[in-house]
C-alpha cells in the first residue's frame, strides 16, 4: 500500500511539473509577442503559438528527462527546497541551452531567441513556487498526522540517536518515530526526548502492532547479528517495512564516507567538516556579518541600552561565564533582563522549573524585568553577543552556550555540543527553541556539527528571521 501509494505520488509529480513548464514555455511567448518586453516585435516577425507547440513539447520532455536524472523524482532523495531549487535551475539551463541550439538551427528567421530565455526563468519561478507550496502542504499534513511513516528504532546506542537527530533536523524527510526498543532498561525504559522508551526487543510485534509502525529500523551491533536476523522475520511476518544501519567496525557514522566504484561500497572515514578552509570560511562569514550587523543595529543597541538603564538599577550587560568550543569558558555579553541578584535566587525557584535535563527554564519568569520579557521573547537581548563573535569566542551560528554547571550534568554522548563554537542562532533556536526538550537540542547540535556546510549555515539564518519574528519557543 505504501508503494503504491509512492508511485501515485511520483507520477503525479511528473506531471504536474509537464503542465507547469508548458505553462512557462507559454508565459514565455506572451513576454516576448504580447507584452514585447525588452525588443518590439516587428509584424512581419510575428509567430503564433501554435508554431511553437513542438518547442514546447521538446523543452518538457527533455527537463522532465534531466530532473529525473538528478534524482528529483526519486522519493528516497528528499532535499531541503533551496537544495531542490538548485537542482531544478541546473537542469532547466541544460535543458534551454540545448532548445536554444537547436532553434538555432531549425527555422532559425522565424524562432525568436529571447523565447528560450524567457521559458527557462519562467520555468524555475513556477516549479521553485510549487516546491514551495508543495513543502507547505506536506508540513502542514505532516504536523496533523498525513503522509508520514511511524518508524520504530531498534537501539538507543550512538547509531540510533544518529538516525533521531537526523529525523529531528529534517522534518521533510515525512518520518515520525513512535518510539525506541533497546535491551538494556536503562535505555529502553527512559525517554529521550521526544522519543518514547519502548522497552526491550521481546516488545516488537506488540509495538508494530498498537503503534501502526510503516518501517523498523535497526541500529544493533554487528555482534547481534542472530537477533537482527530474528527482528527481520518478525518484521517479515507483520508486513513491516525493516532497514538495517550497518555498524561500521563500532565507528560512529558521522565519520564514515562512503563511495561507490561499479557498485562495490568502498568506506572510508570523513575528515571532520569545520576544518582547514571550510573553517576560514565560516570565520570570515563570521566576521564580515558581525561587523555589519554592529554597524547597522548600533541605533537599535543605543536604544535597547538606554531602556534597560531607566527601567532598572543595575548594569546594562548582563556577563555570565559559559563554556565554548572544547570545554574553554568565556564570558557571554547579553543585555540584563532580570533584577540584580536573579542567580541567587535559582535555587529557590527550582520546582518551577519548565526545562528537561540540565536547562533551567521559566515561561513566566518572576525575576524578569517587563523590558526584559520583551527582549527574551523578541531574542534582542542577545545582541550583545555580536562581541563575542568578532572576539572568537562565538559563532553567528552554533550550539547554544552552555552553563558550567549545566555541563557538569551532561551525559557522555552530550558533550559532543563542545565541539564548535557556541551560536548566537542555531539549528535548536530555529526549530523550536525552549520548546524542545534538552536531549532533543542536543541531538540537533550535533547533527549540526556533523554536517556542517555553508550551505547549512545559510539557511539557518534564513530560518531564523521568521522564527525571530513569531517569537516561537523564546522566553
Amino acid at each position: 500500500m505504501l508503494q503504491k501509494r509512492v508511485r501515485l505520488l511520483r507520477v503525479a509529480k511528473v506531471v504536474i511539473d509537464a503542465l507547469l513548464i508548458n505553462l512557462g514555455f507559454f508565459l514565455a511567448y506572451v513576454a516576448r509577442y504580447q507584452l514585447q518586453w525588452f525588443r518590439p516585435v516587428d509584424e512581419e516577425f510575428y509567430v503564433a503559438y501554435t508554431v511553437y507547440w513542438p518547442s514546447s513539447v521538446m523543452l518538457t520532455l527533455a527537463l522532465l528527462l534531466i530532473y529525473w536524472a538528478e534524482g528529483l523524482y526519486n522519493p528516497r532523495e528528499k532535499r531541503a527546497w533551496p537544495n531542490e531549487v538548485y537542482v531544478i535551475f541546473r537542469g532547466t539551463m541544460t535543458g534551454v541551452a540545448a532548445l536554444y541550439i537547436f532553434s538555432l538551427s531549425y527555422r532559425a528567421m522565424l524562432y525568436s531567441r529571447l523565447i528560450p530565455a524567457y521559458a527557462g526563468i519562467a520555468v524555475v519561478v513556477l516549479l521553485a513556487i510549487e516546491r514551495l507550496a508543495q513543502d507547505g502542504a506536506e508540513g502542514y499534513f505532516r504536523r496533523r498526522g498525513y503522509g508520514v511513516q511511524h518508524v520504530l528504532i531498534v537501539g538507543a546506542g550512538e547509531i540510533g540517536r544518529a538516525i533521531m537527530r537526523n529525523i529531528v533536523a529534517q522534518p521533510e524527510l515525512g518520518y515520525h518515530v513512535v518510539g525506541f526498543v533497546d535491551d538494556k532498561p536503562e535505555k529502553g525504559n527512559h525517554d529521550l526526548g521526544r522519543f518514547k522508551g519502548l522497552g526491550g526487543t521481546d516488545q516488537i510485534p506488540d509495538v508494530i502492532q498498537k503503534h501502526r509502525v510503516d518501517v523498523v529500523i535497526v541500529t544493533l551491533p554487528w555482534l547481534y547479528h542472530r537477533k537482527i536476523m530474528s527482528i527481520i522475520a518478525q518484521c517479515e511476518r507483520a508486513s513491516t517495512l525493516v532497514r538495517i544501519v550497518p555498524d561500521l567496525f563500532q565507528m560512529s557514522l558521522s565519520n564514515v564516507e562512503v563511495d561507490n566504484l561499479s557498485g562495490i561500497p568502498l568506506i572510508g572515514i570523513k575528515s571532520p567538516s569545520i576544518e582547514g578552509w571550510n573553517l576560514a570560511v565560516k570565520r570570515a562569514f563570521d566576521v564580515l556579518f558581525a561587523v555589519m550587523a554592529v554597524i547597522l543595529l548600533s541605533p537599535a543597541m543605543l536604544l535597547v541600552a538606554a531602556l534597560v538603564r531607566l527601567e532598572s538599577p543595575g548594569p546594562i550587560i548582563f556577563r555570565q561565564t559559559r563554556v565554548g568550543k572544547s570545554g574553554r569558558p568565556f564570558t557571554v555579553f547579553k543585555f540584563r533582563t532580570m533584577h540584580v541578584g536573579a542567580e541567587l535566587e535559582q535555587e529557590r525557584l527550582a520546582n518551577l522549573n519548565e526545562a528537561s535535563g540540565p536547562l533551567f527554564k521559566i515561561r513566566h519568569d518572576p525575576r524578569r524585568t517587563r523590558l526584559g520579557a520583551f527582549l527574551r521573547r523578541t531574542s534582542l537581548d542577545e545582541l550583545p553577543q555580536l562581541f563575542n563573535v568578532l572576539r572568537g569566542e562565538m559563532s553567528l551560528i552554533g550550539p547554544r552556550p552552555a552553563l558550567p554547571s549545566e555541563v557538569d550534568r551532561y551525559q557522555e554522548w552530550h558533550k559532543k555540543r563542545l565541539e564548535t563554537w557556541p551560536g548566537i542562532t542555531g539549528q535548536w533556536q530555529v526549530s523550536g527553541r525552549s520548546d524542545l526538550s534538552f536531549d532533543e537540542m542536543v541531538l540537533l547540535d550535533i547533527y549540526y556539527i556533523e554536517n556542517w556546510s555553508l550551505g547549512l549555515d545559510l539557511r539557518i539564518a534564513l530560518k531564523t528571521i521568521p522564527a525571530w519574528l513569531l517569537g516561537k519557543g523564546a522566553y
